[in-house]
Parts: C-alpha cells; structure tokens; sequence
C-alpha cells in the first residue's frame, strides 16, 4: 500500500486555541483595538501552540536555529473592543519546505470571526544562514504527530 502525500500547504488540524482579554493598552480613542495588535495576538496563538504541541521557540533555540517571520497577512472583518475576550484559533499548515506556516482565526466573545490571517516562517542556523531542507528536529516533530 502506497502512502498518499499530501498536497503543499495543507491544514493538518493541529490546532490549539487560546483565550486573551482585550487590554486597555491595545485599543486607540474609539475604544477599538488597534490593527497593528492583531500580528501580536498572532504570536500569541503561536506560542500557544508551541508550548502545547512540543515545537515552542526553546525547543527550536535549542536546536541551534530561529524562525524569522518572513511574510504575514492580516484580514479584519469585525472590530474588537477593549472588555472583549478574544479567541485566537491557530491552525499548522503542513508543506514540505523548510517553513512553518500558521493560520490564524480570532473571534470575539459572541463568537464572531473578527480577523483571519496567516504568517510564513523560514529556518535560519545559528550563524544566520538560512537553512534549505527542514532541520532533522523537525522532522522528528513531524513524525511525532503523525504527519510523516
């Protein structure tokens, strides 16, 4: 029996999510969060993914490498306002080159989808070169969930 591959850039539903107040620092005079909070309520989702998955940003330091944002995309559809809880579902998106990607949901408390986007990292070594394959930690990650 063959084992099908699977297509670049596919959802794997590696998923967590992470629920976060709205804090009075991150909205401007109208009371609404200010967009350029939302790439940090990115990182957040990030972290909280890493940390429950076993590929946080110790794990990848301590394999020698970092993972620079190199692309990222942000699409608001509601507003969120200080005293709102916000959601931020993080999705692994699966694909064979040295990256990882993420995509990003964030929901209000009346669970309305408030901004979706997605950011690209790439592998650099510790001397800053960027790195071609995937690191062998990450393959190991990968067949540790099942995606290899």
């Amino acid at each position: 029996m063959t084992k099908r591959r699977r297509p670049f850039s596919e959802e794997t539903g590696l998923k967590e999510t992470v629920t976060i107040p709205v804090r009075f620092s991150e909205v401007d005079s109208l009371g609404i969060v200010w967009h350029g909070h939302y790439i940090l309520y990115f990182e957040q989702g990030r972290e909280a993914f890493g940390k429950a998955h076993h590929i946080d940003y110790l794990t990848v330091k301590a394999a020698g490498f970092t993972t620079p944002i190199v692309q990222s995309t942000c699409e608001h559809k509601l507003p969120l306002r200080y005293g709102d809880d916000a959601r931020i579902e993080t999705t692994y998106v699966d694909t064979p080159a040295a990256k990882l990607i993420f995509r990003f949901k964030i929901y209000n408390g009346a669970d309305q989808l408030v901004c979706q986007g997605e950011t690209i990292q790439v592998f650099l070594d510790s001397e800053n070169n960027l790195v071609l394959g995937l690191p062998e930690f990450v393959l190991d990650w990968k067949r540790k969930v099942g995606l290899l």
